[in-house]
């Protein structure tokens, strides 16, 4: 199959922005799950527990995720924003378009709490709740210079650190401690609890950078610039991210810390978000190794609708109908209960994949 996109596309986004659902995919799949309990007690577990958030104060591969997709989120926005001007729709005529869709993702990001809990909830933790906010922030200044909006993305990681060394209330006076700092205390404020795993709202303060950071790597991907230039570009801001967001957390000034978004989580996790797309641009769209970028690219075509899928009737009922039959019959063949666990995990996973893969084939695409 050939890569299903138009010759002047930037395919490198669409493959990781593709890569991105379908390892989201995998875990709402259980398949870091099933991983985890094959290979626990092994040295083979280090490498699974990448897979999952850090506890508190340190650095995962998967706690990248969720910025390269606010990231991935605000260059399609900024790529999209540009088509329309040289269409002649203005900035002004298209904010209510965004407005309307950053509503509707708060919606469905409140609404997967309901589903979530069984029940009725007030809860904003969802990350894509949290992309409604940072998606409108990020609008608001896209049409600004590079140097405004790098100064407004540090204006929020400065506001952060603040918020989180000044005001400390009573039993929440902690910046960096999980449940005693401020995040913690506004979302007894606006939500009247605390998240059990560290979560906190405020977080789209901080992350909102993401999001203005991937629309200035949509203007490089766009300038007139040789691909070396964007290239080196994407590596000096991520290797600057790196050494601020580590210098910050070695040097005990703020932790990096991704469950309350601290500063120098942000600029880290911004780093190697920067250096993959660096990556990834140079081999897909520089180096033209794109034969198998439709594998991701089918899944990135429709990356609200199946992660809503995967949240929803993936979590509910394709993952325990899938147990069934997969479990089941490698059961009756002789397959211990870990590999059982781990073949219906892949299978739903596959079956995610072959979802969007039809989708695609038959050109339904799901937009907010």
């Amino acid at each position: 199959m050939q890569t299903p996109v138009a010759a002047n596309r930037i395919v490198s986004l669409d493959v990781m922005r593709g890569i991105i659902m379908i390892l989201l995919a995998a875990e709402s799949c259980r398949v870091y799950d099933a991983l985890h309990e094959l290979t626990e007690g092994t040295t083979g577990n280090v490498l699974v527990q990448q897979f999952f958030h850090h506890e508190w104060n340190g650095l995962r591969f998967w706690d990248l995720i969720q910025p390269a997709f606010m990231t991935m989120a605000g260059t399609a926005m900024y790529i999209s924003f540009s088509n329309k001007q040289k269409k002649g729709i203005s900035w002004q005529q298209n904010f209510p378009h965004i407005a309307w869709r950053c509503l509707k993702l708060f919606i469905c990001g409140t609404a997967l709490h309901c589903i979530y809990a069984g029940k009725l909830v007030w809860e904003l933790w969802n990350v894509l709740t949290q992309l409604s906010v940072t998606t409108l922030i990020a609008y608001i200044i896209i049409r600004k210079s590079f140097a405004f909006q790098l100064a407004v993305s540090a204006a929020l990681l400065l506001l952060t650190e603040i918020l989180y060394r000044t005001i400390l209330a009573p039993g929440f006076d902690q910046p960096f401690t999980e449940y005693k700092n401020f995040g913690a205390y506004m979302d007894t404020v606006l939500m009247g609890k605390i998240n059990d795993g560290g979560w906190v709202t405020i977080n789209i303060i901080p992350t909102a950078a993401h999001t203005i950071w991937g629309c200035l790597a949509g203007k490089v991907l766009l300038s007139s610039y040789t691909a070396a230039k964007k290239i080196k570009l994407f590596i000096i801001a991520g290797l600057f991210g790196l050494g601020v967001g580590f210098g910050l957390d070695w040097l005990h000034i703020t932790p990096i810390i991704k469950r309350i978004a601290t500063s120098s989580f942000t600029l880290a996790s911004g780093g190697y978000v920067f250096l993959m797309l660096a990556f990834c641009y140079w081999f897909v769209d520089v180096k033209k190794n794109n034969r198998y970028a439709w594998i991701p690219i089918v899944v990135g075509m429709n990356p609200i609708f199946i992660y809503l899928v995967f949240e929803t009737v993936g979590h509910q009922w394709i993952n325990k109908t899938i147990s069934i039959f997969v479990g089941g019959f490698t059961g009756l063949v002789g397959a211990g209960q870990h590999w059982q666990y781990m073949l219906s995990a892949i299978t739903s996973w596959f079956f995610m994949w072959y979802l969007c893969y039809w989708l695609y084939q038959k050109k339904i695409f799901f937009k907010l």
